[in-house]
C-alpha cells in the first residue's frame, strides 16, 4: 500500500487507504479527499480506484491499465460542466442513476467526483441518498481542494482523507524535475503557495508569460507608467489564449462523438457541447485572470516585505534587483493597500464585470495610490 500513487507525502492518506485496502479491510462507501491542488489527490483516487476495481479480477495488471487510461466500464469520473459549479445534470445521470446499476465486469463500481466544493445545492441534494445508502458494490470518491466550501450535509457523509500541502523544497525539486532552471523554479515553488499544480503551471507552458504579465501589471502602477504600458494587455492576451486552447479541446472532443452517433443525436449533443464550451472558456478564461491578478498582489507585497526587512518571506526569489528597485521611496502601509485593492478585483471577477475595464480601473487606481 506504501506505493499507492499520490501518498508518497500524505501520510493521513496512506495510512486510510492502506487499511481499508489491506487483507480484511472494508473500504468506506464514501470518501472526500481534501487537500491543496496538486497534493495527489487525483493520482491517489485513480490508484486507488484502480485497486478496487482490480480487487478479485482474473487480470489485475489489465484492468489497472485500463483505468489509468479512463476506459474501464466500472470507473466513471465526473468534472463540473460549469463556469464555476458542478450542475445537477453533472451527477444525475452519470452518478445518481448509473449507481443504481450492478458493475458491468468488476465486483464494484468507482465514481470520482473533482472540485465537490462546486456542488451547487441542487445537485448536491440529488447526491445525497446515493451517500446515505449506496448499493454495496458502490464506492464514491470526492475530491476537493477547499473543504471548507464543500456543503456540509456531504462532507459530514464522507470519510475525510488528508493530503497535506507539499514543502517548497518538494515543489522545487518537482518544478526542476521539469528542466526549469534552478532559481525560476525556486520562485515558482515560492508563488504557488503549496499548490503543486500551480507551481508546474507557473513554470511551464504560457506561465512565466502570466507571470511576467502580473508582474508588469503591478509595476506599471508603481512607477506610475499605466497610461503609456496598459499593463492589463498582456494578462488579457494569455486569457483569450488559454480560452482557445480549452474550446479547441474540446471542439476535438465533440468531433470525435459526432462520429459515433446517429444524425438525429446530432443536433442535441451540439447544443449541449455549445453550453458546455461556454461554460468552459469562461472558467478557464476566469481563472487564468484571477492567477495575473494574484501574482500582481505577490509582487506588491514581496514590495512591503523588502520595506519590512524580511527578505526571507520574498515569493519572487529571483527578481531580487527589480523588487529592491521598486520598494526605492515607498511606503508599507501603501502597498499593503495595494494587495487590499487587487484582492477586491480578484473578488468581483467571478460576478459578470466587464474584465478590461476591471482591470483598467484598477490599474489607474494602483497608480494613484502607490504614487
Amino acid at each position: 500500500m506504501a506505493d499507492l500513487p499520490g501518498t508518497e507525502h500524505a501520510p493521513n492518506a496512506r495510512a486510510t487507504l492502506g487499511a481499508a485496502l489491506a487483507p480484511g479491510g472494508r473500504p468506506s462507501h464514501a470518501y472526500l479527499f481534501h487537500g491543496p491542488a496538486g497534493s495527489g489527490k487525483r493520482t491517489a483516487a485513480r490508484g486507488f480506484a484502480a485497486a478496487l476495481l482490480a480487487d478479485g479480477a482474473p487480470d489485475p495488471d489489465g484492468v489497472r491499465r485500463r483505468v489509468e487510461h479512463g476506459t474501464h466500464p466500472d470507473l466513471t469520473w465526473v468534472t463540473p460542466s460549469g463556469a464555476h459549479e458542478m450542475l445537477v445534470g453533472d451527477v444525475q445521470e452519470a452518478v445518481v442513476e448509473a449507481a443504481a446499476m450492478t458493475p458491468f465486469e468488476a465486483t464494484r463500481r468507482v465514481f470520482v467526483i473533482e472540485r465537490a466544493d462546486t456542488l451547487i445545492d441542487q445537485a448536491a441534494n440529488k447526491m445525497l441518498k446515493t451517500l446515505e445508502e449506496p448499493a454495496r458494490f458502490v464506492h464514491i470518491v470526492l475530491l476537493s481542494d477547499r473543504i471548507a466550501e464543500v456543503l456540509p450535509t456531504i462532507r459530514s457523509r464522507c470519510q475525510l482523507v488528508r493530503f497535506d500541502a507539499l514543502t517548497v523544497a518538494q515543489l522545487e525539486a518537482r518544478v526542476g524535475r521539469h528542466g526549469v532552471p534552478p532559481e525560476q523554479a525556486a520562485a515558482c515553488a515560492r508563488l504557488a503557495l503549496g499548490d503543486g499544480a500551480r507551481a508546474l503551471e507557473l513554470a511551464l507552458g504560457d506561465g512565466p508569460a502570466l507571470r511576467a504579465g502580473g508582474e508588469r501589471f503591478a509595476r506599471a502602477a508603481i512607477h506610475g507608467k499605466v497610461g503609456s504600458m496598459r499593463p492589463w494587455g498582456e494578462l488579457l492576451s494569455v486569457k483569450r489564449a488559454r480560452g482557445e486552447t480549452a474550446v479547441g479541446q474540446l471542439e476535438a472532443q465533440l468531433a470525435d462523438e459526432l462520429e459515433m452517433v446517429s444524425r438525429r443525436e446530432r443536433r442535441r449533443l451540439e447544443n449541449e457541447y455549445a453550453e458546455r464550451i461556454r461554460r468552459t472558456r469562461r472558467r478557464v478564461e476566469t481563472g487564468a485572470l484571477d492567477l495575473g491578478l494574484q501574482l500582481s498582489s505577490l509582487w506588491l507585497r514581496d514590495v512591503a516585505c523588502l520595506l519590512w526587512q524580511t527578505p526571507e518571506l520574498v515569493h519572487n526569489s529571483d527578481r531580487a534587483e527589480q523588487l529592491a528597485k521598486d520598494a526605492d521611496g515607498r511606503r508599507a502601509d501603501q502597498l499593503r493597500a495595494g494587495v487590499e485593492l487587487v484582492e477586491e478585483t480578484r473578488r468581483r471577477l467571478r460576478s459578470n464585470v466587464t474584465e478590461e475595464l476591471a482591470l483598467e480601473a484598477l490599474a489607474y487606481r494602483l497608480e494613484a495610490l502607490l504614487n
